[in-house]
């Protein structure tokens, strides 16, 4: 692809690259723009740390039906079907238990997010909160939250964001986009064959422990070398039941999860899920959605769901 158009901005609290070889050279660089507009689109909805985003708005009521934008209704719809999916394991309303962790700053500015006081729960309260005091209606196009909370939408908006740049891009063919390393692939590489794509050895991130080939697909990781704390700790992949780090021995404590999936969105959010579930029931839950994935457990076990080795360029897991 040594002729492609390409572009890389910061967005979202990342750094996202595209490169489109496909359509008209000369509409190259507008459709990108196009593309990228989705990213600042989304987190003007749906992002915690801007006080004067759609989500933060939603969270100063409580006990109310609020009318909300299409887009923010189909990710709150999409994270619960995904908290259900995963028996509480992903759950959208844990904002403030990150804040309390460190993960509170504004990826721009630097400034603390200041979320309103009374989402801020902590002990006794941690029980008051749970997807479930999430309230939809579809047909009013509303949310009512039962009590205060401060969602927290990381784990799909990004996913949402690069589907919709992956969208505006789709009749440019060949393109790839990569949002810190969440990816979706379009069309063939520069030599006409699926997009190879390394995954990170968690236990050194320098490093490749296996190769993927894909094409018209999204791949996305969660980790926990991610977005780590002073103490190596993450500090953004919260465990609902505990409210803290996912925890248990090497052998059923997940350190990477990575999902293919046709949607980032899906991908996202269900390589999240199955992080924090931990590698047989993360895998579990990943066959039951009709998805593929690989997740590394704390002793350097590889289990990967049944159809996973198509993907892999050698196959040197096996499946769960």
């Amino acid at each position: 692809m040594s002729d492609a158009y390409e572009y890389t901005t910061a967005a979202m609290g990342t750094v996202v690259s595209v490169r489109v070889a496909g359509g008209a050279p000369a509409e190259r660089p507008q459709r990108v723009q196009r593309a990228l507009a989705w990213f600042a689109q989304v987190e003007s909805v749906c992002s915690r740390f801007d006080a004067n985003s759609e989500v933060r708005r939603l969270c100063a009521h409580v006990g109310t039906p609020v009318p909300v934008s299409a887009l923010l209704f189909e990710v709150l719809q999409f994270a619960l079907a995904v908290a259900a999916a995963s028996d509480g394991a992903f759950d959208p309303t844990l904002g403030a238990l990150g804040e309390a962790r460190g993960f509170d700053r504004h990826w721009r500015s630097g400034l603390p997010t200041n979320a309103p006081r009374e989402t801020r729960a902590t002990g006794e309260g941690r029980r008051s909160l749970g997807w479930h005091t999430v309230v939809l209606d579809a047909r009013q196009q509303t949310v009512m939250l039962r009590t205060p909370l401060l969602l927290d939408l990381g784990a799909v908006a990004k996913g949402l964001a690069i589907d919709l740049a992956a969208r505006e891009l789709a009749d440019c063919g060949d393109f790839a986009i990569d949002a810190g390393g969440d990816l979706y692939l379009g069309g063939s590489n520069s030599a006409g064959e699926p997009w190879s794509v390394g995954l990170r050895n968690p236990s050194s991130p320098d490093t490749v422990f296996a190769r993927l080939r894909v094409r018209n697909q999204s791949v996305c990781t969660s980790g926990d070398y991610a977005r780590a704390s002073s103490d190596g700790v993450s500090t953004h992949l919260i465990d609902p039941t505990s409210g803290d780090a996912a925890t248990g021995d090497a052998a059923t404590r997940a350190i990477s999860a990575t999902v293919v999936a046709p949607h980032a969105m899906v991908a996202d959010a269900l390589a999240t899920a199955a992080y924090i579930m931990g590698p047989t029931r993360g895998i579990a839950l990943l066959e039951q959605q009709g998805v593929h994935g690989l997740i590394v457990s704390a002793n350097s076990t590889h289990v990967m769901t049944r159809g996973m080795s198509a993907w892999l360029d050698h196959p040197a897991t096996h499946a769960a």
